[in-house]
């Protein structure tokens, strides 16, 4: 019976993600992720070279993933944040991989310094175009956007660390994304 190395790749990227995500770079195990995965170990090495080779393929997937499933309008940045954040909703163990990122790799990957250029690219010709406010620089916008999206994922007692009781987070939940849109709304707005 011949080997299916497209399924096996998936789960161990699939593994790979959570264990990153709890553990980071350096606190994460290829025999876990292999045992999670049901694979043998040495694929890791065979299909992604070491551990940090692994976290780039699970980081460039993440990336991917989240670029399709939520598209960049900066003639809509206030929907694009909401949006940002209904996709972090879905996935809390994406944001806490993107901090250990932060924490372990901060220097920007190439595929990161691409996409946010062409943001930044595009909020600027909208300025341009008067469709969001220029008195603030285009990068900023961006950073701001992003940071607002995704700020709330650190608070203390926010429901993606289990702080709010169940019945309550679906509210709390849907006030904090029109907060976040509203301040985006009003960061952005053309003057």
């Amino acid at each position: 019976m011949a080997r299916d190395s497209s399924a096996t790749k998936a789960r161990l990227l699939d593994a790979a993600f959570s264990e990153f995500a709890a553990h980071g770079i350096a606190g994460a195990r290829v025999d876990r992720i292999a045992e999670a995965a049901q694979a043998n170990k040495r694929l890791i090495y065979v299909y992604y070279g070491n551990k940090e080779q692994l976290f780039d393929a699970v980081l460039q997937r993440a990336l991917e993933t989240g670029s399709e499933s939520v598209p960049f309008d900066p003639d809509d940045l206030p929907g694009y944040a909401g949006a940002v954040f209904d996709h972090l909703v879905e996935r809390p163990s994406l944001m806490r991989l993107v901090l250990w990122k932060q924490l372990e790799r901060p220097e920007a990957t190439d595929t990161e310094a691409t996409s946010y250029a062409g943001k930044i690219a595009a909020v600027r010709q909208a300025q341009e175009a008067g469709r969001i406010d220029a008195g603030v620089d285009a990068g900023d916008v961006l950073t701001l956007v992003m940071a607002l999206s995704q700020a709330w994922f650190g608070a203390v007692g926010a429901p993606a660390d289990g702080g709010t009781a169940p019945g309550r987070a679906a509210d709390r939940i849907a006030r904090h994304r029109a907060a976040v849109v509203e301040s985006v709304r009003r960061i952005t707005a053309p003057a």
